[in-house]
């Protein structure tokens, strides 16, 4: 049996066909190269909740394409039951796609995802309008959601996007970029240096900390005022402001405290 599925249509790319079971087939093989605990294929068959949701996934799509709507609505419930992912069969979903863990993961009804997309448990791609048509997010080839991000509404992640945990993404993100917060916004992210073997940058958790960034700059900005009234708001030496003051750890580097 040949069944061919279209992968999504994402800017940039060109529409192709693969049978489910070269689709599957590449989604198990997928696993060796972004999970270092992976070691045999009947370990990743057996007992990874991530591989057995796409596996159904791409049998129910299989079912949405061809009009048996009920039929492929069941088979997404019991993969929902057994694995705890929700994946509704009319999402397009490309190759080599990999949910790590995988629990509480939803994907809605338009979502697209391209190629050598990874999830991590919690993610969800959802929508934000009663609207019958494209209301969920379309994730270019390459993308990485950390754990617990919520991607909402018809927008666009480009190739090769990360966003980072917990992150809350309503607009579109360019290519090769990196967002986090509520509501995320692109920060300047780390490169790289540890590329796995094939290619692929796990590396998520790899980005700056906008807040923290934000607290030292007023740090600095309260450092340079208090020079200029000649002050350190508990004495007219830092010395008597760390001897009452209790966020010395915070004010001054650590190294400082230790000379």
């Amino acid at each position: 049996m040949s069944v061919s599925v279209d992968s999504p249509s994402l800017p940039g790319s060109r529409a192709r066909t693969d049978s489910v079971w070269s689709l599957i087939r590449q989604d198990v093989l997928c696993v060796f190269e972004r999970d270092p605990a992976a070691r045999t294929k009947r370990e990743v068959l057996t007992t990874y909740p991530g591989v057995h949701a796409i596996i159904l996934y791409r049998f129910a799509h299989r079912l949405w394409r061809r009009g048996w709507r009920f039929s492929a609505r069941f088979l997404s419930y019991v993969a929902r039951v057994w694995t705890g992912i929700d994946i509704h069969p009319g999402a397009r979903i490309g190759r080599r796609f990999f949910i790590d863990h995988g629990c509480g993961v939803v994907i809605g009804e338009t979502a697209e995802v391209g190629d050598d997309v990874t999830l991590y448990h919690g993610v969800t791609l959802g929508g934000t309008s009663w609207s019958k048509g494209k209301r969920h997010p379309t994730l270019g080839n390459g993308v990485v959601v950390g754990t617990g991000a919520k991607i909402l509404g018809p927008i666009t992640l480009g190739h090769h996007a990360k966003v980072g945990a917990n992150s809350v993404v309503i607009r579109d993100v360019p290519d090769r970029s990196t967002v986090v917060g509520i509501p995320a916004k692109i920060v300047q992210g780390k490169k790289s240096g540890d590329l796995n073997p094939y290619g692929i940058d796990l590396n998520h958790h790899l980005i700056p900390d906008p807040v923290a960034g934000a607290i030292a700059c007023m740090l600095d900005r309260i450092r340079v005022l208090e020079k200029a009234v000649g002050t350190h708001a508990c004495g007219p030496d830092i010395e008597d402001e760390c001897d009452d003051c209790q966020a010395r750890d915070v004010c001054e580097p650590r190294e400082i405290h230790e000379h």
